[in-house]
């Protein structure tokens, strides 16, 4: 039975278990280690949970069971039980009974992993795998069943925390500290796999620091111990069997192991779960930001050495950094005395700031350092705001930006009602991008307004063509340019040279 589509990138999963889970691959060998883990697992095993949760799911309309359950919408998860249950039917596609009418809901089970932190029966497991779900049980390794009230869950790390009763004091594994742990050291995963129960296996620290695309926070530790489905929120021990990460995605084309899974630090975790259980939620420090990465080209647009920090494409009216005098264009080299490397970077080290503390932050801006000083704020809630969806441009009185394939306008009532453009929105419309072009090779396109170049604000294309001109003046290869693209700014370092001039690659 074929489970997912096997293609040429690998794809990260999540590790949740739905009791309708077949078998995938055999999991890749760990390697022994020069003495037995016997000890070590009989200690620890007893504070490692299975975690069943449920919910219920509306009945399909035609008899063949409920909808995919209990994974987040857009999840890699979504699309592998889509293709297994279309082949779980009774007769194949379009098997099943005949429809009925106003069938009752089911109940849709998954499983995964947890650990107790605490006698008093404080659990941890990844968010994913309690998602929706109305009930939780928690069952311990001499298969006591308890059932779990959430105390408080975090999106965003993808971790929540759990609370049982018990007549007596609970076995509980400790936290230790994920920064001690290097690339080489062995570590024991414990969990719940397949559903099989507790489980043990070995590996070491592959990698730290990986960063898989699942959101601004991702600081994984890579391993190589056997971890799969339903391995979801349980631990990564060290040798000294302290918890050191929390097990929650694997890469791979098929689901299964391949010797490729990734831990939330636990550092990141004890943070993150101490909010959990005093707040509800977790409380992050936020600087009022939108950043991208420094390209090459912008670090030579801006005369900075190396590609690196991150570059500042907006800035929230009255937030911290508004406050603290940090300006759209400024490059973030460091942050509280933390050099930020990459534009990745410093999302995690603004969250883990104490929100209120004073912290230096130096910036690139005209050619040298300046350090301000910028007062954390706690980061709100997420609003979710509709991207302006431009129509297509209708011939006016356009002006071609010489040799770089792209014509402006200004922004006139007629413009702005055209591309959806709103009235506060100061700049340079583009009207018309060349297929080929400089500009389209950037991603311009249609109704974006140019706001800024050189870092200077331009009001008329005459402006802009100003800019251009002084840029290949001065040899440089490319102009930094502030565009924004319905409500998402962005900073485009565009060629400079004419078309006619450029040479073929």
């Amino acid at each position: 039975m074929r489970l997912t589509k096997i293609t040429l990138r690998a794809t990260v999963f999540a590790l949740g278990l739905a009791l309708a889970m077949p078998m995938a691959a055999p999991p890749a060998q760990a390697r022994v280690a020069g003495e037995s883990f016997a000890d070590l697992a009989e200690k620890l095993l007893p504070g490692v949970v299975n975690i069943s949760s449920s919910q219920l799911v509306p009945a399909r309309g035609d008899g063949r069971g409920p909808e995919v359950p209990l994974f987040p919408p857009g999840s890699p998860f979504e699309q592998f039980f889509k293709d297994f249950m279309e082949r779980s039917r009774p007769n194949g596609p379009g098997g099943g009974q005949a429809p009925q009418r106003n069938r009752p809901q089911q109940r849709a089970q998954s499983l995964g992993s947890g650990f107790i932190i605490d006698p008093s029966g404080i659990v941890i497991t990844n968010n994913h795998v309690i998602d929706g779900a109305d009930e939780i049980t928690v069952i311990l390794q001499d298969n006591t069943n308890l059932k779990a009230k959430l105390i408080g869950r975090d999106e965003r790390t993808d971790i929540a925390v759990l609370k049982v009763e018990s007549d007596k004091p609970l076995p509980f594994v400790p936290f230790g500290d994920s920064d001690k742990a290097r690339v080489g050291d062995w570590v024991l995963a414990i969990g719940n796999p397949f559903g099989l129960g507790g489980s043990v296996t070995a590996g070491i620290v592959s990698a730290r620091g990986r960063n898989i695309d699942q959101g601004p926070y991702d600081n994984f530790i890579q391993t190589d111990a056997a971890i799969n489905k339903g391995n979801s929120g349980g631990p990564l021990f060290n040798m000294d069997g302290e918890v050191v990460g929390i097990n929650t995605a694997i890469y791979s084309p098929s689901g299964g192991s391949i010797g490729i899974g990734f831990s939330i630090p636990s550092n990141m975790a004890k943070t993150v779960v101490a909010q959990l259980r005093d707040f509800g939620k977790a409380r992050r420090g936020w600087l009022g930001v939108r950043i991208q990465q420094v390209s090459p080209d912008i670090a030579e647009s801006v005369g900075l050495k190396e590609p690196s920090g991150a570059m500042v494409a907006g800035v929230n009216d009255d937030g911290p950094a508004d406050k603290g005098q940090v300006k759209s264009g400024d490059i973030i080299l460091k942050f509280n005395d933390q050099a930020v490397k990459e534009m990745r970077n410093l999302p995690l080290l603004v969250a883990q700031t104490d929100i209120g503390k004073d912290v230096p932050v130096t910036v690139w801006r005209d050619g040298k350092e300046v350090t301000l000083h910028v007062k954390v704020g706690e980061l709100p809630d997420d609003a979710k705001q509709a991207a302006a969806t431009p129509d297509k441009p209708a011939p006016g009185k356009p002006t071609e930006l010489t040799g770089l394939g792209v014509k402006l306008a200004e922004l006139t009532p007629e413009t702005r009602g055209k591309f959806q453009i709103g009235a506060d929105q100061k700049g340079v419309v583009i009207t018309d991008v060349e297929a080929g072009s400089p500009a389209a090779e950037r991603g311009l396109k249609p109704g974006d307004v140019i706001v800024e170049v050189a870092q200077q604000e331009v009001k008329t294309p005459a402006d802009v063509n100003d800019r251009v001109e002084k840029a290949r003046k001065a040899n440089r290869k490319s102009v930094l340019m502030l565009v924004q693209s319905g409500d998402s700014p962005r900073f485009i370092p565009l060629p400079v040279t004419p078309q006619a001039d450029r040479k073929p690659g």
